[in-house]
């Protein structure tokens, strides 16, 4: 470890351990073992065997670095040293009803909000998207880059639904219309790190959710980053990593349109 609190990790080598979780996502009994911990919200034995095992593998290798996880008590991490974020299974609704769009979310953070380097995996369609900060973003060591819409007319937006809290359920689809009206199209999937991959890798054009968790994000707010793209919360201020926050992310001239006409909206 460095003293300025950098990372020296070889990429390759968490990319061939992220890997080795596919398997345990096609464990049909842990998917279907569930527990409920709050209101629509679940957990399986697949989120917990998932963060055991990179819980083991990154411990093993890379002791001094603090694990944040979604699984987890996270109270004795030091945020100004570095840790990791991991969201063993970002979609776990997805995971439960066999929609297969789901996905392992992991970031390395240098210190406070300085992301060196994220992960997420598709291990359903073997896609493994990862960018290290400096280095650009890649899917399957593909370089990627966000897309060149320019216009609303021709931008897939996807929305997040804040399933968790649907207090402002009905605010939100009024805006959400909006966006339909004005989009080429919209979809909504159910995973935000693989929502925020697809922006990266210029799959679709934007993304906004609201109140996202670190463990939601992290991974994906460096690959938008490293593809090109721009990333804020509601109130265009780029987004706290430790914290969790809203989400508005595209290209520079779709994010322009999106945040002057929807993001006033949204915060009200």
């Amino acid at each position: 470890m460095k003293d300025d609190n950098r990372t020296d990790i070889d990429i390759q080598e968490i990319i061939r351990i992220v890997k080795q979780t596919n398997a345990l996502f096609h464990h049909e009994e842990n998917r279907r073992c569930t527990v409920k911990k709050g209101d629509r919200d679940f957990v399986t034995k697949v989120d917990f065997s998932v963060q055991e095992f990179l819980w083991t593998e990154l411990g093993s290798r890379f002791p001094d670095i603090q694990f944040l996880s979604e699984e987890k008590d996270n109270r004795d991490v030091d945020f100004s040293r570095p840790y990791w974020i991991l969201d063993p299974v970002d979609g776990t609704t997805n995971l439960i009803y066999d929609f297969r769009f789901s996905a392992v979310s992991l970031a390395l953070c240098a210190g406070g909000d300085e992301l060196a380097a994220g992960v997420i995996y598709q291990p359903y369609s073997d896609e493994l998207f990862h960018a290290v900060c400096g280095q650009g973003a890649w899917l399957n060591d593909q370089p990627i880059h966000v897309g060149t819409a320019a216009t609303m007319e021709e931008s897939l937006v996807i929305l997040g639904t804040n399933p968790y809290d649907r207090s402002r359920a009905k605010q939100d689809f009024d805006v959400y219309e909006k966006i339909f009206e004005a989009a080429c199209e919209i979809r909504i999937l159910g995973s935000a790190a693989l929502d925020l991959a697809y922006v990266a890798c210029g799959r679709a054009d934007a993304f906004l959710e609201r109140h996202l968790k670190p463990h939601d994000f992290a991974a994906g707010v460096l690959l938008i980053r490293e593809a090109g793209g721009k990333v804020t919360d509601f109130s265009g201020v780029d987004v706290a990593i430790a914290q969790s926050g809203d989400l508005l992310t595209a290209n520079e001239a779709i994010w322009r349109k999106m945040f002057e006409a929807y993001a006033p909206l949204l915060r009200a």
